[in-house]
This record gives structure tokens, sequence and C-alpha cells, in this order.
């Protein structure tokens, strides 16, 4: 009971936390943009704004009040889903918000799948196999693919795949000739799922798998060397040898064992890669033309759409500040040796 009190009260501290590090977040974003031009109506009304139209951006953001009335105003507009009008497209920002994300979270959590599932392979495999010609070679490849250009990983994924063995098509989420089925969790191939149309989900499937792998082959490094690190760290503890002199079988002491302790920190750095992989889908999205939030915050850039950049860093900033504090969370769960009141 002493330990679900602990955790209880763990959890609302950090959540607090979180709390005041995104309002802090909003606060500092809200400042750069008036820092960024002597007239953020200008900046937020875009670049190639009419009078008529600064002047209404000054009244609907309260720019000719203090600025802390300005602050004020931003905050309880963040908070009440009133984001304002992209001045480019003329649509709620909020709407194209809510449209692009769903579409990027479908390709990160599929990526975060293969992550998982080669970053722990490998780093078992490199772990069982220490020092030998396995181990050396699974980290050539994962410190490779850590340290390889996005850019390059995506292009060279595309030329191989599409052009030399055509395997997956170069770009998109389905083909042009599908009509998407109706919007209900935004995620293409559950919705395909959920409208029983099983013709679009191995549609969307077919689009997926390219940009999720290049995604997941870019990532999968740091689960794979946590992962091996983790299990080479308990290998030689007591209570395993200890299981070994049961005469406990091999499979039962990598299962009970040596996975389920080995992997406590894998199990929170890939919480705390969800938020990496949200923020870091810009370059794969562009090139595989994934119309998800990071093509969209490209298109903003590009663009000097300066009021939808606002909000789209805030909502990377917030993903990043959930993942975190999920991380923080399951490594309180999985671990009970944590002081929950001392941290």
């Amino acid at each position: 009971m002493e330990g679900r009190r602990e955790l209880a009260y763990f959890i609302a501290k950090r959540a607090i936390a979180s709390l005041l590090v995104i309002i802090g977040t909003i606060i500092i974003v809200f400042l750069i943009s008036h820092l960024l031009s002597p007239d953020p109506a200008v900046l937020w009304a875009g670049p190639k704004a009419r009078a008529s139209t600064i002047k209404s951006v000054i009244i609907r953001y309260h720019l000719n009040a203090p600025i802390y009335d300005q602050l004020y105003y931003f905050i309880i507009g963040f908070f009440s889903g009133n984001l304002g009008t992209d001045p480019v497209s003329g649509q709620p920002i909020l709407k194209e918000i809510l449209y692009y994300f769903p579409n990027t979270l479908e390709l990160v959590l599929t990526a975060l799948i293969f992550i998982v599932l080669i970053g722990v392979g490998l780093g078992y495999i490199a772990a069982v196999n220490f020092s030998s010609k396995k181990d050396a070679f699974i980290r050539i490849l994962y410190t490779s693919a850590w340290a390889s250009p996005t850019f390059l990983v995506a292009i060279l994924a595309i030329l191989i795949f599409t052009s030399y063995i055509p395997i997956f098509p170069s770009g998109g989420m389905y083909s042009p000739s599908i009509i998407p089925p109706t919007r209900v969790s935004g995620l293409f191939v559950l919705d395909s799922l959920i409208a029983l149309n099983f013709g679009d989900f191995v549609n969307g499937l077919y689009h997926l798998i390219l940009p999720a792998l290049t995604l997941a082959f870019l990532n999968f490094g740091i689960i794979t060397r946590i992962s091996r690190n983790g299990i080479l760290g308990v290998k030689w503890l007591p209570y395993v040898k200890s299981a070994k002199a049961r005469g406990l079988s091999e499979k039962e002491i990598n299962r009970s064992h040596i996975l389920r302790n080995g992997l406590i920190e894998t199990n929170t750095v890939i919480a705390v890669m969800f938020g990496w992989l949200i923020t870091g889908t810009i370059v794969v999205e562009e090139i595989f033309s994934w119309p998800g939030i990071g093509r969209f915050a490209y298109s903003a850039i590009s663009s000097d759409d300066y009021p939808v950049l606002i909000y789209v860093v805030i909502t990377f900033t917030i993903f990043v500040i959930i993942a975190n504090l999920l991380a923080d969370i399951m490594y309180a769960v999985l671990d009970p040796r944590i002081r929950l009141r001392g941290d």
C-alpha cells in the first residue's frame, strides 16, 4: 500500500513539473516570436499580408495590448484550442495540426515497432556473443546506421527499393486512386481496418513499410546498444550464477533473469525515443512525400508561415515532455529499487 502511495505521489509530482515545463515552453516561444520582429503582427500575418489583414491580426491576438496581456491571451488561446488561422492556407491551425499529426503518429509507431524488434534482437545476440565476431559486426552496423545522414539513407532507400529492386512505392501514404476512409483515429491503416476495407489496409501498409524501415534503421542503434549493455550488466550477477547452479535451463535463465532485468533501461529509452521520433521525421517525411506534421513544419519554414511554425514547435515540445514523463513513470514501475520519495 505504501509503495502505491509513493508511486502516485511520484507520478503527480512529475505530471505537475511537466505541465510547468509546457507553460514555460509556451512563454519562451511567445517571447522569441516577439524578438524576431519589432512588429509581431507583420510576422504573424505572413510575408504578403495586406494592411487590413495585419490589422485583423493585431485585434485577434491583442497585439495592441501590453505584452503581459498578450502572453495571457496567447496561453489561454492555446489551452482553449483557439490557435488562430493559417495565413497561407486560410484554414484553422488546430484543424491542420489534427490532420497532419496522426499521419506522423502512424509512421512513428510503425518505426518504433521495427526499432524494438531489431534493436532488442540484435542487442541480445551481441550480448550473448560478447567479444565475438557477431558482437563486433553488430556494433559496427548500429554505429554506422546511427552516424548516417538522414537524407542520404532515405534517398538510398528509395533508389534501391523503388528503382533497382522495385518492391515498394517511392512515396505517399496511399495510392492516388484510393479514396481515404472516414477518419476515426486519423491513422489511415487503422481506419481502413475499422471500415473493413482490407484493400486500403494492404495499400496503406505497402506505402508505410519503407519510410518506417528507413526511420527505424536510423535509430535502432540506440536500443541495440542499451539492450546489449543492459544484458551484459546482469549476465554475470550473483543471482544469475545462482540460477545456473540450481540447474535452470539456459532459456529459462535468459527469459526470467537476464532479459527481464537487463531490459529495464531499454523500456524507458523506448518511451523517450517516441518523443525523439516525433520531432525527427521532417527529412524522412519530406523525401517520402509523407503528409505528416514534419512535412507540414518544413512547408511552414519554406513559406515563412510563422503562426503555424510557432504552434508546431510547441506541439513537438509537448510530445517530447510527455515521452519523458512516460519514461519516468515506466522506470518507477519497472524498477522497485527506485527511491520514489527522493527522486
